[in-house]
């Protein structure tokens, strides 16, 4: 029997690590993709001959083609995307914000959401089904001071979800996404560095740590994510987290 294929963005560190783990675990091979090479190349060779590392900017189309191509090349098959590659900054009140910088983050939280489905869908088309899942935020519904760039990328990419849903809904293809609350990776240190808006100020005692959001995207990918396609899995929800085996 082929093992299930998972290609994870943003594989590095904080939740696409740790999914890279948890699927790994669970008998999947997996493709680490990411900027930073080295990184991802170090976490594969922890996993065996069933994990790859492959360089990838999602902010840009043909990198993001190529890598998949690559992985359906070397294993025949991709039945799963986690687009989680993001980033934080710029943190800037819109009236200071270095424009390029804001675009950046839009390339990379948004853009990048894009090239990841318009490269998996043709492919899950093709094999007659599969599943990508976005890692959304609660930013995607409620502004905060100094994250315009992020609150309207992760809005976009919400937004992305529901119309990638209403295309290939009825193709077999399974479109969601998981919004993890806070979690206890680099870019949480950023934000708390940052001093600016409500986040900044949380205790770091209540983040929740990376493999939650993980072991919550490996459930996704079952049953238990059929009652969310089209939609978006609150982490926050203490029904998920018992559902996914966090809590009692």
């Amino acid at each position: 029997m082929n093992q299930k294929v998972v290609a994870i963005t943003g594989a590095s560190r904080g939740i696409g690590a740790a999914a890279a783990r948890v699927f790994a675990g669970a008998g999947w091979r997996v493709a680490l993709l990411a900027r930073t090479e080295a990184e991802i190349t170090a976490i594969a060779a922890t996993l065996g001959d069933d994990a790859m590392a492959l360089r990838c900017d999602v902010a840009d189309w043909t990198s993001v083609q190529t890598a998949l191509q690559t992985v359906v090349a070397r294993w025949g098959r991709l039945d799963t995307l986690i687009n989680n590659a993001g980033v934080i900054e710029p943190i800037s009140l819109l009236e200071d914000v270095d424009p390029a910088l804001w675009g950046q983050a839009i390339d990379i939280n948004l853009k990048g959401v894009m090239h990841g489905m318009r490269a998996a869908i043709p492919v899950l088309k093709q094999q007659g089904g599969g599943t990508i899942i976005t890692v959304s935020s609660g930013a995607a519904h409620n502004p905060l001071e100094g994250w315009s760039a992020y609150c309207a990328a992760k809005a976009g990419a919400a937004m992305l979800t529901r119309a990638a849903h209403l295309e290939e809904g009825a193709n077999g293809l399974r479109i969601m996404g998981m919004s993890p609350g806070t979690v206890a990776t680099d870019m949480q240190v950023a934000i708390k560095a940052s001093g600016i808006n409500p986040v900044s100020q949380l205790d770091p005692s209540v983040h929740i740590p990376a493999e939650w959001p993980a072991r919550c995207l490996l459930w996704m990918c079952g049953p238990g994510g059929d009652a969310w396609l089209g939609k978006e899995v609150s982490l926050r929800d203490e029904a998920i987290r018992r559902a996914i085996g966090v809590i009692a």
